[in-house]
């Protein structure tokens, strides 16, 4: 059911969506609901990684629904602005120039906007922007909290590898603690690298970005909400993977003080 109404809330929030976009919309988002609860009714894993690890992707999904929310809310004040637009906009505004500085990843994606794009759209394109980074940011601060407050993942429960790592196999290659730290340490530079990077190919890649792309705001929400919501996703995801290599290796010290008490002469 959220899983539905994150994919719909741009069509709901944004005026001006054609009805052939709706029921679109509507039919990706019913099908990754029924994946949603497959995928958690099931006892056999597939493609959702900590799916039994909560609150791991109940944070995520937090993240990608407030960044969705708050963008549909910005670009909706282009068409019915409100007090809460404006209220969020003003937001989005101030965020935005202070973190808009150079070679910062919202002056990377600013670059993109075409010259000819108005002030209003410049403003609210930096507004979107700077709030869905900094969503972004707060999310990996939640997730640092619950790892020390909550204790994550819980200690007094096995962590099972086959349906919370899916696409790991602690059977195959060198050591499961190197090769969970080393996977962590890939996830957390390709998180921080990501929001320059994507911009730079983006600029690459031709007709991406033009004067026109205001007029869909929809693919705006979706975009940008990607481009901060991506590299926060592999934040968290190589910090957990830290953190169970930290508890593996905590086990197996203790299982060698047991071993090595239980050996000592009485």
């Amino acid at each position: 059911m959220f899983v539905v109404l994150l994919i719909c809330t741009p069509s709901l929030l944004l005026p001006g969506v054609t009805q052939d976009t709706t029921q679109m919309v509507v039919l990706i988002g019913l099908f990754a609901g029924l994946i949603t609860l497959i995928e958690y009714g099931s006892t056999y894993p597939c493609l959702i990684e900590f799916r039994n690890a909560p609150p791991f992707n109940r944070v995520r999904f937090l993240s990608l629904f407030v960044t969705v929310f708050l963008l549909s809310i910005i670009f909706r004040g282009l068409y019915e602005p409100t007090t809460l637009t404006r209220f969020v906009q003003a937001v989005g505004h101030l965020i935005g120039y202070v973190i808009d500085f150079p070679y910062s990843p919202v002056r990377l994606i600013m670059l993109l906007v075409p010259d000819q794009t108005n002030v209003e759209h410049m403003n609210l394109m930096r507004a979107a922007v700077g709030l869905s980074y900094l969503v972004s940011l707060l999310t990996l601060a939640v997730f640092l909290i619950v790892l020390r407050v909550l204790g994550w993942p819980n200690r007094t429960q096995a962590f099972n590898f086959w349906t919370n790592l899916p696409t790991f196999d602690p059977t195959m290659g060198a050591d499961v603690v190197t090769r969970l730290n080393r996977d962590a340490r890939f996830n957390i530079a390709l998180g921080f690298f990501l929001p320059f990077l994507t911009p730079a190919v983006a600029r690459s890649a031709s007709g991406l970005f033009n004067a026109s792309m205001m007029d869909s705001p929809q693919t705006l929400v979706w975009m940008i909400s990607i481009w901060a919501f991506l590299p926060a996703s592999l934040f968290m995801r190589g910090i957990a993977m830290n953190r169970i290599a930290d508890m593996i290796d905590e086990k197996r010290m203790r299982g060698a003080r047991a071993v090595a008490a239980g050996l000592l002469p009485a």
